[in-house]
Parts: structure tokens; sequence; C-alpha cells
């Protein structure tokens, strides 16, 4: 399908934050999830996330709905007692696989944040980045680079790019921030910029 790019000032009311289940983490990823949670209340923002109650998924949505936002869980039915979900959640969403929870969260987000985490928070955020550098959408991905937690991953990508892996034309477009009040700032400005498609586009294909 052709692609035609205008640009257009974006509002960005849906924000999907990838992040850690588990709980034996440092505190200081905890706190900046439960502070990223009160910005996005505070600036309107509905929070998409994967529906748990544990870690920092845990932190985020409770710390949003404490400071009175709006938060939509989507969790498959397998993980329901797994992450225990979190049931005071406005909208929650109990999806069949993890395909059907990952095409929800991109269709209602605008935005995507990605908070420390494990091989799942990589997975979700490799695979917005890989969309984004082929062009099936132009939302703003931001690394939330706490603590410099996500370092070795953007050395990676440089060792890639030095190894022509990631070529100029097609490079990998993402955000970095190192601070949680930078995040909100960072996804407005860049909404602000970013072309949109004319055309609908399936990420899949």
């Amino acid at each position: 399908m052709n692609q035609i790019f205008r640009t257009e000032i974006h509002a960005i009311r849906n924000v999907c934050v990838y992040c850690g289940s588990a709980d034996a983490v440092d505190p200081t990823y905890v706190a900046a999830a439960a502070a990223l949670g009160e910005l996005l209340a505070r600036a309107g923002m509905r929070l998409v996330y994967g529906g748990g109650s544990n870690g920092l998924m845990g932190a985020v949505a409770r710390s949003v709905i404490e400071n009175g936002g709006a938060v939509t869980g989507i969790i498959p039915e397998f993980l329901k007692n797994r992450e225990l979900m979190l049931k005071s959640a406005q909208d929650l969403v109990v999806v069949p696989d993890m395909h059907t929870r990952k095409r929800l969260m991109f269709e209602r987000a605008d935005a995507f944040i990605a908070l420390p985490g494990g091989i799942g928070t990589l997975e979700e955020l490799v695979e917005q980045l890989t969309w984004v550098q082929l062009e099936r959408h132009t939302k703003p991905v931001l690394i939330a680079d706490i603590g410099g937690f996500w370092k070795p991953l953007l050395s990676l990508f440089a060792h890639m790019r030095e190894h022509g892996f990631i070529r100029p034309e097609f490079e990998v477009r993402y955000l970095v921030a190192e601070r949680i009040d930078d995040i909100i700032p960072m996804l407005q400005a860049a909404a602000e910029r970013r072309p949109i498609e004319k055309a609908r586009l399936d990420p899949r294909f």
C-alpha cells in the first residue's frame, strides 16, 4: 500500500506502557513507574498496559488510578492469575492469547513507553521499533532509561549501526528519556512533529 504522509498536530490521549511484572526489583524502578503513573493522570492521558498488578505494571496502573486517571488493562486469560489481574482498572479486557493482547495495545495507543523490564518488555519494545523502522506506523516510541537500565540495548543499537545492520535509510527512530519528568513533554513534542498516514496501515504486514 502506498503511503502518503502529511504533518499534523496530534493529541496523545492514550499511552501504552511496557514494563516488568517482577516484584523483586530495585525500588528505584518501582518509584519511577509510580511517578510516571501520576504524571499520566495529571496530563489526562489514559494508561494502556498489560493488565497485571505485580511489579512495575501494578505500580504504574495503581498510581494512575490513585491520581484520578483512567486505565485500560489488556491481559490474556492464561495470565489472569499469574500476573494477578488488576480488577480496579476502569477498562479491563481479557483476551485469548498474547497476539491479541499486543494488537489491541497497539490499536488503543497513541504512543509507547518502555520502562525497565524483562524479556517480554524487550520483545514488545523491539516489535514497535521494527514497525516504525518499516514505516508501518509513526507513533512515538520512548525508551525510559531509568538509572541507565537500557544502556546495554542502546549500545547494541550503536553496534548494529557500526556494522551496517541498521542503515541510514532504515534508521530506528526512538526517543530516550533518563528522567520521568521529561517523558510527557518529549512525547508531546514528538507528536506535534510526526507525520500521519492518510491511508490506514496494518503494522503486521
